[in-house]
């Protein structure tokens, strides 16, 4: 698994495909964080949000990067439809472990804070909860499952409000909801890592409906 994740972060990375999505990432927080002096709970939940986004564009492009005979070849090499697709989700993954990083400095830099380890540690589990349902959302409207990418391109935007926006259901919408209310970053860290919990769920549900089609189809 580790030659062929170093293979797909390699071809990502050659491709320069990542630099969207990047620059995105890094706008927002600038834009969401600049001159910022609140709370840095609420300003997370900004740079969560900017992962949602960034991760699900990330991982749309990482697996639309090879044609259906390049992805065969590599199918072959690796041994199975699954591994190549666990690879796709574990190098997104680590794309994203870099971003939290960056997310997690930007505002700090940006802004005039007070920073406490439970900050930090809230933090990174907003970016990865957003991370991780991004990531599920790129699986399902990636090239693997909708050929037309303006479909695809369409699905995901409707995907997004729905997370965004589904007030007491979706995951991120209660992180968001919850980081921006708090006063105290310790007051919500069990809470959040509960729901980066639910988002891993959703991430491996998003990887096996994603897993069946493309057997299916192939």
């Amino acid at each position: 698994m580790i030659p062929l994740v170093r293979y797909m972060f390699t071809v990502l990375l050659l491709s320069q495909r990542y630099l969207a999505p990047l620059l995105l990432f890094v706008g927002l927080a600038a834009v969401l964080t600049s001159s910022d002096t609140g709370p840095l709970s609420a300003t997370y939940a900004a740079v969560a949000g900017a992962m949602l986004l960034c991760s699900t564009w990330l991982t749309m492009a990482l697996i639309g990067l090879e044609d259906q005979p390049h992805r065969a070849i590599v199918v072959i090499s690796a041994g199975s439809h699954r591994r190549v697709l666990l690879g796709s989700v574990a190098t997104a993954a680590a794309w994203c472990l870099l971003l939290t990083v960056a997310g997690l400095a930007l505002p700090l830099l940006f802004g005039t804070h007070t920073v406490r380890f439970a900050d930090l540690v809230l933090g990174t589990e907003a970016q990865l909860g957003c991370a991780f349902i991004g990531m599920a959302i790129g699986l399902v409207c990636s090239r693997l499952v909708f050929r037309r990418q303006g479909y695809a391109l369409l699905f995901a935007l409707v995907l997004l409000m729905a997370v965004m926006l589904g007030k007491g259901v979706s995951p991120v919408n209660i992180m968001m909801t919850d980081l921006q209310h708090a006063t105290n970053s310790a007051d919500v860290l069990g809470s959040t890592g509960v729901l980066v919990a639910a988002a891993a769920v959703l991430l491996a549900g998003g990887t096996a409906v994603t897993h069946a089609i493309t057997v299916k189809k192939s």
